[in-house]
């Protein structure tokens, strides 16, 4: 009786071990397959990251850098919802006029941006310059726009954090 104790025991073990395993494996594929949208996305759009510059500073294209400020902004509020997510994707393809697999494409891409800066406290002062010495004053508009439809899609209400962000674009972009 003893041994079919230890045996089952035994097997027990090996199951759980087995099961641990493939959640690792499984982690591990989700992880490359993020690392990998990254990659595409950043190919697609024709950016490549340059030895000893920061990659918000390698932009060249300002649909990158407006993303990446959405991105920012969303993530200055917790974590962002589905809802915000969305609405992210609908207002850069609105306003790069560029479909929702681009656009969703250029959050991947900002996000990666964003944590590259650290914070998104960090990337909105960034990116916000970036975006300006880009297309000047232009350039404040399509940012407005975004970050107008992402906040009514939370819940109406900038937090604290967001409305410093505001003051930092609006500096960024000279306005007063």
């Amino acid at each position: 009786m003893p041994f079919i104790i230890a045996a089952l025991g035994a097997l027990a073990a090996i199951y759980f071990f087995v099961i641990r395993a493939r959640g690792a494996a499984d982690m591990a594929s989700e992880v490359l397959d993020a690392a990998n949208d990254v990659r595409l996305a950043a190919r697609r759009f024709g950016f490549t990251r340059r030895t000893n510059i920061h990659p918000v500073e390698a932009i060249e294209d300002p649909d990158i850098a407006l993303a990446s400020l959405g991105v920012a902004f969303v993530e200055l509020d917790k974590l962002p919802t589905q809802e915000q997510r969305e609405a992210l994707n609908r207002a850069m393809a609105r306003v790069t006029e560029k479909g929702l697999n681009d656009a969703e494409e250029l959050a991947v891409l900002g996000r990666w941006m964003v944590t590259e800066c650290g914070t998104p406290d960090q990337a909105v002062t960034r990116l916000a310059r970036k975006l300006y010495k880009m297309r000047g004053a232009d350039g404040f508009g399509p940012a407005m726009e975004v970050i107008k439809m992402v906040s009514e899609a939370g819940s109406g209400q900038l937090s604290v954090k967001q409305k410093e962000a505001l003051e930092d674009i609006s500096r960024a972009f000279r306005i007063s």
